[in-house]
């Protein structure tokens, strides 16, 4: 098999596993759903700058190079999703504490009528 089949089979799976997490209806669930696509996406792009083993990043001469402008977009991406992460908790937070319930989509005396 070759790298790039398992890096892809890799982003398959994660992929999957963050779809799961996001269709539970869980607020804990779908913050880790999310951060797991956002993972998934990460690992794609910096796929997509192909996998080079031992390649500089900068142009020097005629051997191969990597291709520094998708590292730069990760590592943008992950202070930003790390940010996101951080309000979604915080916002996931809020809507247990307003609506006593950790469902997504609680409504008022949905508690009570499911005892």
């Amino acid at each position: 098999m070759s790298m790039e089949f398992l890096v892809a089979t890799g982003i398959g799976w994660v992929v999957a596993c963050g779809i799961y997490l996001l269709l539970r209806g869980r607020t804990y669930s779908i913050v880790l759903g999310l951060s797991l696509l956002g993972y998934a996406v990460n690992v794609f792009i910096f796929a997509m700058g192909r996998l080079w083993a031992g390649a500089p990043p900068i142009l020097v001469g005629d051997g191969p190079h990597a291709d520094p402008l998708p590292q730069a977009l990760v590592l943008t991406a992950i202070v930003i999703g790390f940010a996101t992460t951080g309000f979604v908790i915080e916002l996931a937070l809020r809507s247990r504490h307003e609506s006593g319930s950790d469902h997504v989509d609680a409504r008022a005396g949905d508690e009570e009528r499911a005892r």
